[in-house]
């Protein structure tokens, strides 16, 4: 036994669901039994005896959940940070906490008491005492993770939980020994899960299923190699076995019907301090003001959504209500952010909103200077549609020429300081250019939340209706594909992005990865949104993994458009290590030659866009010559094209989920068109999975 690891535990005396503060406890007000509760505690109790120390704190009426000492405070050398409860229900809880911590001679630390904040439940020590793991979201506010870092002196890592499920951290992540990490990836947003990936490498961090996670694997305690948990499947035990622990599995399924397993019944005590390392935390905090009609307009709900929404954490410091209708109300909100990005991307979503510093805190814009025509520094602001003004010493200008998804460029003219919104392929060298969101100001829009989405990419949440089975068409077109790979035969696609948005962009990349298409026809869209996934996870701002909008993902596309001009073409980004993935990825990997033909449009565009149509249109052709098979996938208008160039004779599949589309493309009095009414992304899964199935030599299947 290492004496030198000591826990502390409550035994269950008082423990019942008495009330509901988390969606574990709904449905099961007193259904625990008292009895089972009791064994299943005392059998973790002697399983923890056998491997450490372990020490109580008495059970007192009244507070049933103290039975949880998680979530007494947070542990390290001999000071301890107290917990302050967001539910009153166990708020009565800390005395009894803090009376002990005192009588075995810790130091003591008392967070402002509209600061909630609940311990070991909500931040966790890596196993090898380097940083510290800090939850927010649910239970504890990210303002008090400034505080954690100066009294543990200890660098903080903030992690947003987005699952109510999964409202403490400690219920979906969990350090072991070595630097590995159980934890569950779909609880947190994509900005955390970018932390994670950042901290902990690849072959150490073991994500785990949801019947694992809603069977709270995670909420585990380890000890040495030995992990001690409620349940895990055999795949889990398998791959924790893999890294050198050994599971111990000890049902706590009374305990679960609070929302809590093995972690939350027991708090280490015994955290040893790491002298050489200090305290570090990117927290960032800024106080805004709001005005308008901000409770008719639902302004401020607004507001505080999209602060929350994006991953940031608000205290309303004063709100001053209008004493008419007509009269304007203010409110000055402090937000807080885990790191600078995030923060970056809440103000720039508030100063949309009308948000201004407070007059004290005004500040200058942020300029940096072109150095490449055509291409914006890192971090250009993103203009709005909105009026705007910049801040330059301390006056502030009018931003001329208004327009969306553009850079504000910044010159001295012999009257003065001009600024105007330009388009990033006009942007010139000795134009400075407004990065960051500091300095900048907007008049507040006014629409409301159902307005701003319906603008904004609704095509995206909309439902595929098609009910049409193409299972048959499918195995035709594989079939047709593998002979013309064998014979050494072309077949040409022709996408739009369409192909990207549905999920099918892998399955495109792997039919050219395995050398089913010699030939690739586009326009801009399809390569941007395809290497915006690639480098960002996101296709026309949408979450590739989750289906969810991002909240300023519409500026993705700008950003990796910035990118490619900046390296000159697709292939130098490719070469570069800039783009890893995706179908211009396999195109450039494996010598497929495309072309993007340009249209009006377009944004950007990408440097390898052909913008003189004429130009598109003979290489389009060039490409198309010898063609076997075209594949025509969601892109009404390049297929159109296509079709326009190709002779009778080469056979045709046009795929979209528009039968009007379908029809248009694929009636050419030509026995050789097959017309697919489906998604797209759809078809190419269908696809790809009847290509595998095909591992023997063509044997005269004819479509």
């Amino acid at each position: 036994m290492d004496s030198r690891i000591r826990f502390l535990m409550c035994a269950p005396d008082h423990y019942d669901v008495d009330y509901v503060i988390n969606p574990w406890m709904e449905g099961n007000i007193h259904k625990s039994s008292r009895d089972r509760a009791v064994e299943q505690w005392e059998q973790l109790h002697h399983i923890l005896k056998e491997h450490a120390i372990v020490d109580l704190v008495s059970p007192h009426k009244g507070v049933p959940d103290m039975v949880f000492t998680a979530n007494a405070g947070l542990l390290l050398g001999k000071t301890v940070v107290l917990s302050r409860f967001l539910h009153k229900e166990r708020q009565a809880e800390e005395p009894y906490f803090k009376q002990w911590f005192e009588d075995n001679g810790y130091t003591v630390h008392e967070l402002p008491k509209d600061l909630p904040f609940e311990g070991a439940g909500d931040a966790l020590l890596d196993r090898e005492g380097r940083w510290l793991w800090a939850g927010y979201g649910f239970r504890t506010e990210l303002d008090s993770h400034p505080y954690l870092a100066k009294w543990l002196d200890i660098e903080v890592l903030s992690l947003r939980l987005i699952d109510e499920r999964f409202y403490h951290l400690d219920t979906c992540f969990c350090p072991l020994k070595d630097g590995y990490l159980l934890y569950y990836p779909p609880a947190f947003d994509s900005y955390s899960n970018r932390v994670i990936e950042m901290r902990v490498p690849a072959h150490k961090r073991i994500a785990i299923s949801e019947p694992d996670a809603v069977n709270f694997a995670c909420n585990a305690v380890n000890v040495d190699h030995i992990v001690v948990m409620n349940k895990a499947s055999e795949e889990l035990k398998a791959r924790l076995a893999d890294a050198g622990f050994r599971v111990l599995e000890t049902p706590l399924t009374e305990f679960l019907k609070a929302g809590g397993a093995a972690k939350c019944l027991t708090l280490r005590v015994t955290e040893p301090v790491r002298e050489e390392l200090h305290a570090n935390v990117s927290v960032e905090s800024r106080v805004l003001r709001i005005q308008g009609h901000l409770l008719d307009s639902g302004l401020i709900n607004r507001a505080l959504d999209l602060i929350t929404d994006n991953g940031g954490s608000f205290q309303v410091l004063d709100f001053q209500l209008g004493e008419q209708r007509q009269s304007t109300s203010q409110a000055d909100v402090k937000v807080s952010a885990p790191s600078h990005e995030v923060m970056e991307s809440i103000i720039s979503h508030l100063i949309d909103l009308g948000a201004v510093d407070l007059p004290q805190d005004e500040r200058d814009v942020k300029l940096e200077p072109v150095t490449q025509p055509g291409v914006a520094p890192d971090d250009f602001y993103v203009s709005t549609i909105y009026p705007t003004e910049i801040r330059i010493n301390g006056t502030w200008v009018k931003v001329q020429n208004q327009r969306m998804d553009g850079a504000i460029a910044v010159t001295q003219t012999p009257t003065g300081i001009l600024a105007r919104c330009k388009i990033l392929r006009d942007l010139e060298v000795g134009e400075s250019v407004v990065v960051d969101v500091q300095g900048i100001r907007t008049i507040r829009k006014t629409e409301s939340r159902e307005q701003r989405n319906s603008q904004e990419f609704s095509f995206m949440s909309s439902g595929v209706s098609s009910e049409r089975r193409v299972e048959l068409v499918v195995e035709q077109v594989a079939w047709e594909l593998r002979k013309i790979r064998d014979a050494g035969g072309k077949v040409a696609v022709t996408a739009g992005p369409v192909v990207i948005h549905t999920g099918g962009g892998e399955h495109l990349a792997q039919l050219i990865r395995e050398g089913y298409v010699q030939a690739l026809l586009g326009g801009n869209a399809i390569a941007v949104h395809d290497i915006e996934q690639a480098m960002m996870g996101t296709s026309l701002g949408v979450d590739m993994k989750r289906g969810v909008a991002v909240r300023g993902g519409h500026r993705h596309h700008l950003k990796v458009i910035n990118t490619m001009r900046r390296y000159g073409s697709i292939a130098k980004a490719v070469e570069a290590g800039i783009i890893k993935s995706g179908v211009m990825y396999e195109c450039v990997s494996n010598g497929v030659p495309f072309c993007l033909a340009g249209s009006i449009r377009d944004d950007g565009p990408l440097p390898d866009t052909e913008m003189d149509l004429i130009k598109a249109q003979t290489e389009y052709a060039r490409l198309l010559k010898g063609a076997d098979m075209i594949l025509m996938l969601s892109s009404m208008l390049h297929s159109i094209g296509v079709g326009n160039m190709t002779p009778a004779g080469v056979k045709m599949v046009c795929v979209d989920i528009n039968p009007a589309v379908v029809t248009k493309l694929s009636d050419r009095g030509s026995i050789e068109s097959v017309g697919v009414v489906t998604d797209v992304g759809l078809f190419l899964s269908l696809l790809m999975q009847q290509l595998q199935k095909l591992t023997s030599p063509y044997i005269g299947k004819v479509v």
